[in-house]
């Protein structure tokens, strides 16, 4: 199977390249600069700039058969809403959202002339429950969830698969490349001083996540699986949480995680 998957210098998806082609698919590695993907054993490496109508529609028509896409590429802009410049806020949502409708718009004509192929698109925890801080973020990973169950019912009547992958906390360079606003002076400091301890009691004292295999091997499961879940959260802390959040009204849900994390903000 022919798998193009974007964001592949670090992290997720080189993880995913990685796991793919050990499991003997064809791997497309896509990256803005094509330098970082040379030691990546892959069957093709292409430059690919998503936030680019000319680059996606080049990367795509040098790639030729496309069987999955996987969606990775996007990065984080932190801070309380109340200081976030707009314009950071409409970068971030060019990569996160329009970037992963460009490549899904430019792959899906010769998945339907096919009548198969699979969509893979990588969101986070946050893309269902927002945390502080994360505000900018959590809504950019909402509203590719959003797009991605219309989507699911838009072209599985072409036989078409979408299914997300919605990661907790894991050890990849996405918080060191993360632009961090507002949180380093009053009075926003003392929520992030608080809510970083509360993540830390979240992740059972652990200062490091995991790596990102798990992520790669439930990405690799789902290009290989004939039915494939809708949404899969990945890592013990996704897991908990969205547990939680299905169980329970606003008002409970906030009040046990305030409890759980000892958040008194």
């Amino acid at each position: 199977m022919r798998v193009l998957i974007t964001g592949c210098s670090t992290g997720f998806g080189r993880g995913a390249a990685l796991e793919l082609t050990k499991r003997g698919h064809e791997v497309i590695a896509t990256a803005r600069r094509l330098e970082v993907l040379d030691d990546l054993d892959v069957a093709q490496r292409l430059a690919l700039d998503v936030d680019s109508d000319e680059s996606v529609t080049a990367a795509v028509a040098a790639a030729g058969r496309i069987d999955a896409l996987v969606n990775n590429a996007g990065f984080g802009v932190i801070g309380p809403v109340e200081r976030l410049p707009i314009a950071e806020c409409k970068r971030m949502f060019e990569t996160n959202l329009f970037g992963a409708l460009r490549m899904i718009q430019a792959v899906l004509p010769q998945m339907r002339e096919r009548s198969a192929g699979t969509i893979v698109n990588v969101t986070s925890v946050a893309g269902r429950v927002a945390p502080p801080l994360d505000g900018i973020y959590g809504a950019s990973k909402f509203a590719l969830e959003g797009l991605s169950e219309a989507l699911k019912l838009e072209v599985g009547h072409f036989g078409i698969t979408v299914a997300l992958v919605e990661p907790g906390f894991f050890e990849t360079t996405f918080s060191d490349n993360a632009a961090r606003i507002g949180t380093d002076t009053a009075p926003y400091d003392e929520l992030e001083t608080a809510w970083s301890a509360s993540m830390l009691r979240l992740r059972g004292g652990a200062e490091a996540g995991p790596g990102p295999e798990a992520v790669a091997q439930t990405v690799a499961d789902i290009i290989e699986s004939d039915a494939p879940a809708f949404r899969h959260p990945v890592g013990d802390d996704a897991q908990m949480v969205l547990a939680a959040r299905g169980q329970m009204d606003d008002e409970t849900f906030e009040a046990t995680m305030r409890e759980t994390l000892e958040l008194d903000w």
